[in-house]
């Protein structure tokens, strides 16, 4: 099991949910600043960290060599991850999944497999991987997940153009992804992009009149 900590929302007895997916070698304590930043009182958030051990942090999957064996075993870990939260009062509509680098792929490779429809997904400077397994094996309700993809022009770690093709081959399928490209580096790009997925966070649950806008 995926060791996990969950920041309650600040408004009590909100089943809401983003759950945060971190990059390679970072954890759980790089994105305490995230629910402050992003100011949703009604939102919870479940950090995760990935199952290896990795120079002090953790990874998802061996990187940059044999990817696939340490994806396919993150992506069931995950898949039961959101299994469970099923199971314990969490609706798959009411959470969203997100993650940097790595974290991005995981969250695309999960999102877009995962047989029950998600408040969203969001993915951060990161990438496809095996895109045409990705797109033979999506779920019945992929066309209904809603996906945020944002990435920087001056990230050295992983280029932009490769990335930007991806996404708009994802696109060309009808997939429902929204794209955003930031003068940035392989990062998360101040306040600005901190924005966009703030309003596309907060725009999966609009649909529920409870939700404070």
């Amino acid at each position: 099991m995926l060791h996990r900590e969950l920041i309650p929302a600040r408004e009590k007895n909100s089943r809401r949910l983003m759950v945060m997916l971190h990059g390679l070698g970072d954890s759980i304590e790089g994105y305490r600043w995230l629910p402050e930043a992003l100011d949703l009182p009604w939102l919870n958030f479940l950090l995760v960290n990935a199952p290896d051990e990795y120079f002090g942090g953790y990874s998802w999957f061996d990187y940059p060599d044999n990817l696939a064996p340490g994806i396919r075993r993150s992506r069931q870990a995950l898949f039961d991850l959101l299994d469970d939260l099923r199971a314990n009062d969490f609706s798959a509509d009411q959470i969203t999944l997100g993650g940097f680098s790595q974290g991005c792929l995981m969250t695309i490779d999960v999102g877009l497999r995962y047989p029950h429809r998600l408040a969203g997904l969001v993915g951060i400077s990161g990438w496809v991987f095996e895109i045409e397994n990705l797109l033979k094996e999506l779920s019945p309700v992929a066309q209904q997940q809603r996906l945020l993809a944002t990435h920087g022009h001056f990230d050295a770690v992983i280029p932009f153009a490769p990335v930007r093709g991806q996404i708009q081959k994802l696109k060309a399928t009808g997939l429902n992804v929204e794209w955003r490209e930031y003068p940035k580096a392989h990062t998360i790009h101040g306040a600005e992009e901190i924005t966009a997925i703030r309003e596309f966070v907060r725009a999966g649950y609009l649909p529920d009149s409870k939700v404070k806008v």
